[in-house]
């Protein structure tokens, strides 16, 4: 079975890059963002199983929890 963190590990710079070229902002910022979130506490939780899921879930709910709703057209340039 493969460590959660790791599996953490793997996804995070995706995440980091969907939340870059949507927000249009640097990887370096998007990091300090996504971690800074609470989507980020949960995720780093293994008690809610969010390391399970997508770069593309995990980036929808920081943009969820950040501004409400998701501009898919913004989320797929």
């Amino acid at each position: 079975m493969i460590e959660h963190a790791l599996v953490r590990s793997t996804v995070i710079p995706e995440i980091i890059k969907l939340l870059s070229n949507y927000y249009q902002i640097s990887d370096l910022d998007a990091l300090q963002r996504f971690y800074e979130s609470k989507t980020a506490v949960n995720y780093a939780d293994d008690q809610t199983g969010l390391y399970g899921q997508s770069a593309l879930y995990i980036t929808g709910m920081y943009i969820m929890e950040k501004d409400g709703q998701i501009n898919t057209a913004r989320l797929h340039k």
